[in-house]
């Protein structure tokens, strides 16, 4: 009785996670509210940063201890945009990705006006530029997608026997998607192409 009480203790309260996930990441995907209608803010990484240099992003980054998904998303805009959470109207939560490497993706979703795009200052250690693309693009414009294949292998010196399957088991594979637009120069893809196919 004395373990469950142990068990019951640890678990009790607790908020479901995915499992084994290493780490977790918010972005914000900003929408400006033009006259003639919504486009969506994008950065350019800049070519210094370790990870990723040069791709096209939304603002966002690792959460810290404590922080929600929507903390996350505010706080990484405000310091690479220069844009406070005050002059974000939050409309909502996108569905979060999960990546075979090891962490989530939760997209929160907020609005800003003409008038604050105006007065964003990107800080130049993490952003080269910021562009604007018009919904309608994505709505009206297919992207290309490209496809590719997760190993179907299994690990070099499994114990095949003791868990009861052969050598010739066949290990689960899979396939990624990845969309592809082109916007003025910019190529749009990735996690960021496939978060802005989910919400339109």
């Amino acid at each position: 009785m004395k373990d469950l009480d142990t068990i019951a203790a640890r678990w009790a309260g607790h908020t479901p996670a995915l499992l084994d996930a290493k780490s977790r990441y918010a972005v914000l995907c900003p929408f400006v509210d033009e006259p003639e209608g919504p486009q969506l803010l994008l950065e350019v990484r800049s070519s210094d940063l370790r990870s990723h240099p040069g791709e096209v992003c939304f603002p966002g980054g690792q959460l810290e201890p404590g922080e929600t998904e929507t903390d996350c998303a505010l706080r990484e805009t405000r310091e690479e945009l220069g844009i406070s959470a005050q002059h974000i109207r939050l409309l909502g939560m996108g569905d979060f990705i999960c990546s075979v490497a090891g962490f989530t993706l939760q997209p929160v979703l907020g609005s800003i006006t003409p008038e604050t795009l105006a007065q964003v200052r990107p800080s130049p250690s993490e952003v080269s530029q910021i562009f604007t693309v018009p919904v309608s693009f994505f709505t009206q414009t297919p992207p290309e997608v490209y496809t590719y294949t997760l190993s179907t292998s299994g690990p070099e010196g499994f114990p095949y026997g003791a868990v009861g399957i052969g050598t010739d088991h066949l290990w689960v594979g899979g396939q990624v998607e990845v969309p592809v637009w082109r916007w003025q120069g910019h190529a749009i893809w990735g996690m960021t192409a496939r978060i802005i196919r989910s919400l339109i």
